[in-house]
């Protein structure tokens, strides 16, 4: 009687099977979850002097396990090497130097979180737990490890502040940078500072050392400026973690956490602009009144700004001694943070040998102002005035009652004034006046450092 087909092939099938199990069970026998595991050598001593500082830890694994190193002491305390993870079925070395997870000891207070610490010196038995992943066996291996002379003192964070705690990376002179004094225990341990910022990437902080103050500390400066000073973007406006991490030659490391706040974060931008018709800086003559005169921190009368057509041409001007030199221009802040600036305002009149101190306006760091200069002038930008009056600028009252004036965001203005020119020097007449756009403290940048230049020549009158 002939078999059916699919029966001839159901055994065929199951033969096969069989053969191929036996094979297997042949050339692999049941073997144990964990293989072969140990240290190289029993006894290491990890004080970095590069003489038995690391031994190495091997282990195989036959099938897919979840797998823990701790190490337990006389007394009984155990110390995490590697916590729980799951691993596939191969060959494993780990070098070991001594340094376990993170842990303080009893009645023991340190200024930051330990995440890396050395074990004590002692004798320690270590214990391997694998846990097969799908059929749940259990598998235990242990055996000694010696510690000797370790460095176990830990770079602990003993000092962390942050001033201001906020603070605004925009280059007007205020609260644009921030420092972060460390104090760390151990003489010779590494020191690193980053803010987390969004996806937790790290943004890194350059640090400033100043030594060392004594034999057994270290206090390093850490100096932020939002990268501004380096023509970059700051971060975004927010709340981030300032994270500072303290590690030792053995890799004992503590890590200390606070937080830092970002406000009208940005580069500054500005130039002088042309004008609607005619040239970039309108420059006229006019003569003087003694109302306008300024001094002893007084204002005088402002004079008006420019307003004959025939003052947009460009041309050169000739205008008696003891007369006024006007100008009127436009200014842009084109960048989306505020420009901060200071006096005096616009349309306020200079005699010729005065400064702006005369006008109770001294130079502030930071702050921007529009500037005139003379072939004569004895320094750069004698003459300034601020980016603008009260109808356009902003104000900002600090804590401590002091009002701030800002040119707001992607915004323009215009600026006037005028010097009076009293004196004729005749190896330089005519000469030549421009006006520039001045971030004080900062720079001058090149496109607005001579902006619409004009011959002037002083006649007797």
């Amino acid at each position: 009687m002939r078999l059916p087909l699919l029966w001839i092939i159901v055994a065929a099938a199951v033969g096969l099977g069989l053969v191929l199990l036996g094979g297997n069970l042949l050339l692999h026998p049941d073997l144990p979850l964990v293989t072969a595991a140990g240290f190289d050598d029993e006894l290491i001593t990890p004080n970095a002097d590069g003489v038995d500082d690391v031994t190495t830890f091997r282990y195989s694994l036959t099938r897919n396990a979840d797998v823990s190193l701790v190490l337990i002491g006389a007394d009984g305390q155990e110390y995490i090497f590697r916590e729980p993870q799951p691993l596939f079925a191969q060959d494993y070395q780990v070098l070991f130097s001594g340094v376990v997870d993170g842990y303080v000891n009893a009645g023991e207070v340190t200024g930051g979180v330990v995440e890396r610490r050395l074990i004590p010196n002692g004798d320690y038995t270590w214990r391997l737990v694998a846990e097969d992943a799908v059929t749940g066996e259990l598998q235990t291996l242990s055996g000694p490890i010696n510690i000797r002379d370790a460095d176990t003192p830990l770079p602990d964070i003993e000092t962390f502040t942050i001033s201001p705690s906020v603070f605004t990376p925009n280059q007007d002179g205020r609260d644009d940078r921030v420092e972060i004094n460390v104090y760390v225990s151990k003489p010779g341990a590494s020191v690193r500072a980053f803010l987390v910022g969004e996806n937790g990437q790290e943004i890194p902080i350059s640090a400033r050392k100043e030594g060392n103050i004594n034999e057994d500390a270290q206090r390093i400066i850490f100096d932020y400026e939002g990268g501004v000073d380096l023509n970059a973007d700051p971060p975004p406006d927010g709340t981030y973690r300032v994270v500072v991490l303290a590690q030792d030659e053995e890799g004992q490391r503590v890590r200390a956490e606070s937080e830092l706040t970002i406000l009208q974060g940005g580069k500054p931008f500005a130039e002088i602009v042309p004008q609607a018709v005619g040239v970039d800086v309108v420059f006229v003559s006019r003569p003087y009144d003694e109302r306008y005169y300024s001094g002893n921190g007084e204002v005088g009368a402002l004079i008006a700004p420019p307003d004959d057509p025939d003052n947009f041409a460009f041309q050169a001007i000739t205008m008696p001694v003891g007369d006024m030199l006007v100008f009127m221009l436009t200014v842009e802040n084109y960048s989306d943070v505020p420009l901060r600036t200071t006096g005096p305002p616009p349309g306020t009149v200079y005699q010729q040998d005065q400064t702006p101190a005369a006008m109770n306006a001294m130079e502030s760091s930071g702050a921007w102002r529009v500037g005139i200069q003379c072939e004569t002038s004895e320094t750069s930008f004698p003459y300034r005035w601020s980016l603008g009056n009260e109808d356009v600028l902003i104000n900002e009252t600090a804590a401590d009652g002091e009002v701030f004036k800002y040119l707001p965001p992607n915004s323009r203005s215009v600026v006037w004034g005028a010097v009076r020119l009293t004196e004729i020097n005749p190896l330089q007449n005519p000469q030549t006046c421009w006006a520039g756009l001045i971030h004080e403290d900062v720079a001058i940048s090149e496109r607005n450092s001579r902006v619409g230049p004009r011959d002037v020549q002083l006649v007797q009158p």
